[in-house]
């Protein structure tokens, strides 16, 4: 498409033209721009930020191509091209719709609650070594994701699979717009964006309007609601089930299911797969017997599919560095958005290893030069190329490139500290077999590991913001290793989305962020004398709590970028008393180059109703006393007062800004549900030995657990040493095994805990979730007495932290 042709696709009018350049990649995303050539902006004003801010700085990037809501000031873009909509991301989906309109293949729509993105992921897994495929990348699946997905469309490709999400009424017939499936897959109604209709019904009438011009719609058929819902759709309906009335039915036999499609049997192996995962192959496997594959292929690769962590993953490497494990394939759309990750993270130094570029329908050399303008927008480092065709290229990738024939040859030649203190992007087409070389670069550790999902970070972080007044700024606080789950790599995500300020409680941790490349203003909520210089030299910004520290730090003339005042209204552990007011006061005027930057104080009991009277008389002496230092200093500092509790319960005590703690991860103070917070932490860890104990017999230290029958006892790799609590000893605590609670069974060991696992068919090597899906950290924390806080940031320092994170 050319962009004279933007009149003919939406509804606008051109401000500017420059000649009449071809669109390659539509962009709605800043950060993510990589090679400017034929890029298309969208700019928007949303509730919190605006795209046209970000003009300027992307025309002195090269981009040259703008779709506008408002009229810039044109003289300043003398070489630019701008349409101008009244709605940029209506005009965004209207011209992905024009181009999905030059496509005759089969497109397949994935929509519903849950497991949208691994059916996608499996379909291209399965149906890739017979198709040509362009699917959504991540999880684009939202208003703006879809139709950027959609636009990757190409006359090369054969099939497309694309997934679909809504969270309100009326989005999705916006999207079925821009999709136009030819076939459907409704996988099911769950209880998530609940908020944004008036029951499941609604939600599954509206969900089933992406099928309404399908050819066909696949379903289980045991999901009420969903067949319900799609009753008057004008699909053909290819339903699935357990029973008898399903068109096609399902019957388990052993370990495997027999699928009966138009009078031929598929088996199925199962194995001990979840009810979810039987679902999903189940979508999957009626797909491709649709779409006319034999049931002997379907079997065959049903039985090798290979688990999709649908995100990228982050671990610990060798000599220091940081693995991003993305091995699964290598299209260029999604090596574009695992370079935009990389891009983000902390270490300097940056290597990608990547491999041949399979079934682009172009040849190498084109998509070697769509490859090369990736990664040399990327700040990669060092590129380390795999594959045949790759190694036939003669291009000048502008950066330190090594290449090697195959995986082989890689592991046998490749300096493995080359990767030392980088992050790492190992990203290859699956006949690579990448996880070969995941496995040499990460470090082997602990088997026992605290899983952060920064996608629920991130959605954590949406949900607050969207409590808060466009107005109200976010310090986001990272003490304690960020609650337990690693403070750099959530510093970095928070930076990448735009918070204000992050808070941490020594100078030590805000200097170890700040060698880490995080650059937001950073507050330090206990400063020490001898960390003076520290702060100063680092940026950092000392809470000041007494007029002794004021004074010592205005002898000390270490030059900071501000200060914060605390004030003590009520918490009594730190902060200003009102009768010290008068004299911080006289001192900060002697000594005007010191800036208080806010003045803030501490709520004692925002999460219980019982005080909310005191919480009120809280405010209002903090208005009191807060007021005192604008009228004083002649400029008026931030004022903050709310925690994540207070964020929750007392709106109309925003001020400037608010300190957002542990909601960050999922976690409620003032409620064990939330539906509007998603969990972002597990703590997982593995069986090492399962045994029969006969009764009579004891079981650990001080011979606590006494069993009165015979008894099969699982230990697992985690301990006290790892923050797991002796507390939990003797039954008290219990973790998640096959989805099962298991009860432990005597005392906590430092290094190991022993569970009954009597009713529970549990192998060695089984994962053992100590915390997380299934076992609420909040549940956890009060079958001991004590808050989430605590659980999670006892968590040990040995405790290996895994990052995942999908479309960042």
């Amino acid at each position: 498409m050319h962009f004279t042709q933007l009149q003919q696709a939406a509804k606008g009018r051109f401000l500017q033209l420059r000649g009449d350049p071809e669109i390659s990649t539509l962009a709605t995303d800043s950060r993510k721009i990589h090679d400017s050539a034929g890029v298309l902006f969208f700019a928007w004003k949303g509730p919190l930020h605006d795209g046209h801010f970000y003009l300027e700085e992307l025309y002195n990037q090269g981009v040259r191509l703008f779709v506008v809501e408002q009229s810039p000031r044109l003289e300043k873009f003398p070489l630019a091209s701008f349409f101008q909509v009244s709605n940029a991301i209506d005009a965004l989906q209207e011209i992905a719709s024009y181009h999905r309109e030059h496509f005759k293949i089969p497109v397949i729509g994935i929509t519903g609650s849950n497991g949208k993105t691994i059916v996608k992921e499996w379909l291209y897994q399965l149906l890739s070594p017979d198709f040509s495929i362009v699917k959504s990348p991540g999880s684009y699946n939202s208003q703006t994701g879809v139709p950027l997905s959609v636009w990757n469309m190409g006359g090369h490709h054969q099939i497309g699979v694309f997934e679909a999400g809504i969270s309100r009424v009326g989005e999705m017939i916006r999207l079925e717009r821009v999709v136009r499936p030819t076939l459907g897959i409704f996988t099911n109604v769950g209880t998530a964006h609940d908020e944004g209709f008036s029951d499941q019904e609604e939600k599954a009438c509206e969900k089933a309007l992406l099928f309404k011009n399908s050819a066909a719609v696949i379903y289980c058929r045991d999901h009420t609601q969903v067949h319900r819902a799609l009753f008057s759709c004008p699909a053909e309906k290819v339903d699935w089930g357990f029973h008898d009335d399903a068109s096609v039915p399902v019957r388990r036999r052993g370990e495997e299911l027999v699928v009966s499609y138009r009078g031929i049997e598929t088996i199925l192996p199962i194995g001990q797969l979840t009810a979810s995962e039987i679902e999903n192959r189940l979508h999957c496997a009626v797909a491709m017997l649709y779409l006319g594959m034999s049931s002997a292929i379907v079997h065959e690769r049903i039985a090798q599919i290979r688990p999709v962590h649908m995100r990228l993953e982050i671990k610990e490497g060798i000599h220091q560095s940081l693995i991003i494990d993305d091995s699964y394939n290598a299209d260029l759309a999604g090596i574009r958005t695992s370079l935009e990750f990389l891009k983000s993270q902390r270490n300097a130094r940056k290597v990608a290893i990547v491999s041949d570029v399979l079934q682009s329908g172009t040849s190498p050399d084109v998509w070697g030069k769509q490859l090369k303008n990736l990664v040399t927008g990327s700040h990669v480092t060092l590129l380390v190329g795999i594959g045949e065709q790759l190694c036939g290229l003669s291009l000048d990738w502008q950066v330190e490139t090594l290449l090697y024939h195959d995986v082989e040859e890689f592991l046998a030649s490749f300096d493995f500290s080359r990767i030392a203190e980088s992050s790492v992007l190992v990203k290859g087409a699956r006949p690579f077999r990448f996880e070969r070389i995941v496995t040499a670069l990460q470090r082997k550790s602990h088997g026992t590991t605290l899983e952060v999902d920064l996608n629920a970070v991130q959605k954590n972080l949406r949900y607050f913001r969207s409590l808060l007044s466009p107005r109200t700024k976010i310090m986001a606080m990272v003490k304690a290793l960020a609650y337990g789950s690693g403070a750099n790599d959530v510093a970095s995500l928070l930076q990448y989305n735009l918070v204000d300020y992050l808070g941490v409680a020594y100078a030590d941790e805000g200097v170890e962020l700040r060698q880490n490349g995080i650059r937001v203003p950073i507050m330090v909520m206990n400063p020490s004398e001898d960390s003076f210089g520290q702060m100063g030299q680092y940026d950092l910004e000392p809470e000041v709590y007494s007029l002794s520290l004021l004074e010592r730090l205005c002898e000390s003339r270490v030059n900071v970028p501000g200060i914060h005042i605390k004030l003590d209204t009520g918490m009594h552990r730190l902060g200003l008393d009102p009768s010290e007011l008068s004299r911080v006061i006289t001192t900060l005027k002697k000594h005007p180059t010191v800036k208080v930057l806010s003045v803030f104080t501490h709520l004692a009991a925002a999460d219980d109703p019982a005080h909310d009277e005191f919480t009120r008389s809280q405010h209002l002496s903090f208005k009191a006393m807060a007021g005192k230092f604008s009228a004083a200093l002649g400029y008026q500092p931030m004022m903050h007062i709310l925690n994540t509790a207070g964020i929750l319960r007392f709106p109309e005590m925003q001020e400037d800004m608010v300190r957002l703690g542990i909601g960050l991860y999922g976690v409620d103070p003032t409620s064990t549900t939330n539906p509007g917070l998603t969990p972002s932490t597990t703590l997982k860890s593995v069986v090492s030995q399962v045994r029969t104990v006969p009764a009579g017999e004891t079981v650990g230290y001080g011979r606590a657990g006494k069993l009165d029958k015979p008894t099969r006892i699982a230990t697992f790799a985690a301990g006290y040493a790892d923050g797991y609590s002796r507390r939990f000893g003797n039954g008290t605590g219990q973790v998640l095994i096959r989805g099962k609670l298991a009860p432990v069974v005597g005392r906590v060991c430092m290094d190991m805990t022993m569970v009954d696992v009597t009713d529970i068919p549990v192998r060695e090597g089984d994962d053992v979730i100590l915390f997380g899906p299934g076992l609420p950290l909040s549940d956890v924390a009060a079958s001991i007495g004590t808050i989430p806080y605590e659980v999670l940031t006892q968590t040990g320092s040995r405790v290996k932290r895994v990052f995942y994170a999908e479309g960042l």
